[in-house]
């Protein structure tokens, strides 16, 4: 049956809009529902929000064609320094510590900016023939039938695909209507992020404190700015939140520690309550998932993107090999491959970022004492850090997708 578009992805975030153009540089013909306005998050103003990408996830935007233009928005992280306790009481005795000089690849990450992001998608979308972007609609129904689905859009409109793909979020309505149910449980934490100026310079170098309460994250952004990524209690989240700015920042310092001269607000405040959401299953007939609607993980290693993008590179590679071998792309047979290739990967490092968050979560000083010789131990061992920084980046994947690796499909 002729369809309206090979491929139908239900979620114009940011895995949605770069699965489609991952597809239609391949070939195929993509439609992006997106529920919220074209402009929604492609203002000029920086509102605080940024993502740690990983060297996998680099490559990625350069195989499409995306990185040149997002590169001198960019701050490469060259370190990464891990310690537990608070900041601005001194030096814990054995900390992680990470330096980009010790792998060929480059930088351990990048940090990007959502509105710089965001916007190139959107200008990349309008730019490809084989794109048809349907911004400010829903999906609000789909039929599974023996060679395509139809789709209900918000508008009373029915489009045909091959397949449906849900990267609609960790409240995935395309996953509940495909019957694939979540897994998980909530932390008690929320995060809490802004950005903020400050007198002396990064040196594109991330910290991380690992605090009873929950993380805090200082990353690197261009010029002397920082993303801080906080995590507290609920009770304390909510406290804190409803502070002004300055309270806030009165809160924040002695947490912040002075290594960077005096701090002051960069951007909006926003909050996000924490919880591991798991899908039971990332394929059903003729729907696949990505990105949060796959997997909803504690940002206590800065990886909720890298994980949607790394499902972004094998789902692409999946469907456009299977398209050029004449199967029918939304097939069982081909969104199980999809499904192999990602699930372990996906819900080994939940998991891992979910023990992590409870090791340092507890203030007891045996476990803390062994937490400090664990890292010190990290630190002092040169494969070990250079393994865990491999990881890190991205590139210890098995087997790579070809555009984790900056070839195109």
């Amino acid at each position: 049956m002729k369809t309206d578009v090979d491929i139908l992805i239900a979620g114009g975030g940011l895995n949605g809009p770069t699965l489609a153009l991952a597809l239609a540089g391949a070939g195929l013909s993509v439609a992006v529902v997106d529920p919220r306005p074209a402009d929604a998050r492609a203002g000029d103003d920086f509102d605080g929000r940024a993502y740690a990408l990983a060297i996998a996830s680099q490559r990625l935007l350069t195989a499409l064609g995306l990185w040149p233009e997002l590169a001198p928005t960019s701050q490469p992280i060259l370190q990464v320094k891990a310690s537990q306790g608070l900041p601005g009481q001194g030096a814990a005795p054995f900390f992680l510590h990470f330096d980009s000089a010790e792998i060929e690849e480059g930088p351990v990450g990048y940090m990007l900016e959502d509105r710089f992001l965001y916007r190139r998608l959107l200008t990349a979308m309008a730019a490809s023939d084989a794109v048809t972007h349907l911004p400010g609609l829903a999906v609000t129904g789909h039929q599974v039938y023996a060679t395509h689905v139809t789709v209900d859009l918000s508008d009373g409109r029915q489009m045909t695909a091959r397949a449906l793909i849900g990267a609609d979020g960790r409240g995935s309505s395309v996953a509940r209507r495909a019957g694939i149910t979540r897994k998980g449980w909530d932390y008690g934490q929320t995060a809490l992020v802004t950005a903020i100026e400050h007198e002396e310079p990064h040196h594109g170098i991330a910290q991380q404190y690992f605090m009873a309460t929950g993380p805090l994250a200082i990353l690197p952004l261009p010029g002397n700015r920082s993303s801080v990524v906080w995590s507290e209690t609920n009770r304390n989240a909510k406290a804190i939140a409803a502070l002004n700015d300055e309270d806030f920042l009165t809160v924040l310092r002695p947490r912040f520690g002075d290594y960077l001269g005096q701090i002051s607000l960069a951007g909006t405040r926003f909050t996000y309550p924490l919880s591991l959401s798991l899908a039971e299953r990332y394929a059903a007939p003729r729907v696949a998932l990505v990105g949060d609607a796959a997997h909803g993980v504690h940002p206590v290693a800065g990886q909720g993107l890298n994980l949607g993008l790394r499902d972004v590179a094998a789902l692409a590679e999946v469907l456009v090999e299977a398209a050029r071998r004449g199967e029918d792309i939304g097939s069982e047979l081909v969104l199980e491959r999809y499904q192999s290739w990602r699930r372990f990967d996906a819900t080994s490092l939940a998991l891992g970022m979910d023990s992590v968050n409870r090791l340092f979560g507890s203030d007891n000083p045996i476990l803390s004492a062994a937490r400090g010789i664990g890292m010190g131990l990290v630190t002092a061992i040169p494969a070990l850090r250079r393994g865990f920084m491999r990881q890190a980046a991205g590139l210890s994947v098995e087997p790579m997708p070809r555009l984790l690796t900056g070839r195109a499909l």
